[in-house]
C-alpha cells in the first residue's frame, strides 16, 4: 500500500495519479468522452449506393470531425481571402453548418466541419461559388467554378500528381534507382 502523504507534499505525479483514480470511478457519458474513444457508429450499409463511392465516404465520416481545404480563385491578398471565406462560412452557418475557418495561406483556407457526413454537401455548395478555385476532400481536388481552364481536370488526386512527376525525372535521368549503395563512382 502506498504510503500517506500530507497533499502539501504531493507532486505532479501524485496529482495525476489522484485524478485517475477519481475518473476511474467517474461514469462518463459517451457524448463526453474524446471522439477517438467514442464507440463507431453503426453503418446502415442499405443506404449505401455501390455506384458512387462518396456515399460509403458519407456515412464513415458521419459524426466525425473533417477537414477540407479551399483554394481562392484569382490572385488574393490574405485580407481578400478572409473576407470571401468568411462570406462562404457566414453562408454555411445561415444553413445550420457548424463550420470553422482556418487561413493557412494567401489564397487558401482550411474548413472544419463537427460531422463529416455534411462534408459533400457543403463541397458542392463551395465549388458552386465564383471565387471557388477548387476543394481538396480526402484527397481528391475538385475544380470550383472559378478555376482556370488549366485548373479544370475533373476529380484530379494529389498523390496521383507527384506520382506522375517522379516518373518523368525517372524518364529523364535515364539512371535506374534503387536503395542498393554502389562500389563503383559516377562521373558527372
Amino acid at each position: 500500500p502506498p504510503k500517506k502523504k500530507d497533499i502539501r507534499d504531493y507532486n505532479d505525479a501524485d496529482m495525476a495519479r489522484l485524478l485517475e483514480q477519481w475518473e476511474k470511478d467517474d461514469d462518463i457519458e459517451e457524448g463526453d468522452l474524446p471522439e477517438h474513444k467514442r464507440p463507431p457508429a453503426p453503418i446502415d450499409f442499405s443506404k449505401i449506393d455501390p455506384g458512387k463511392p462518396e456515399s460509403i465516404l458519407k456515412l464513415t465520416k458521419k459524426g466525425k470531425t473533417l477537414m477540407m481545404f479551399v483554394t481562392v480563385s484569382g490572385d488574393p491578398t490574405e485580407k481578400e481571402t478572409e473576407e470571401i471565406t468568411s462570406l462562404w462560412q457566414g453562408s454555411l452557418f445561415n444553413a445550420n453548418y457548424d463550420v470553422q475557418r482556418f487561413i493557412v495561406g494567401s489564397n487558401r483556407a482550411i474548413f472544419m466541419l463537427r460531422d463529416g457526413g455534411y462534408a459533400w454537401e457543403i463541397k458542392d455548395f463551395l465549388i458552386s461559388q465564383e471565387r471557388c478555385a477548387d476543394v481538396t476532400l480526402e484527397g481528391q481536388v475538385y475544380p470550383g467554378k472559378g478555376a482556370d481552364g488549366n485548373e479544370k481536370v475533373k476529380n484530379k488526386t494529389k498523390p496521383e500528381k507527384a506520382k506522375k512527376k517522379k516518373d518523368t525525372e525517372k524518364k529523364s535521368n535515364g539512371v535506374k534507382e534503387d536503395n542498393r549503395a554502389t562500389n563503383q563512382r559516377e562521373e558527372l
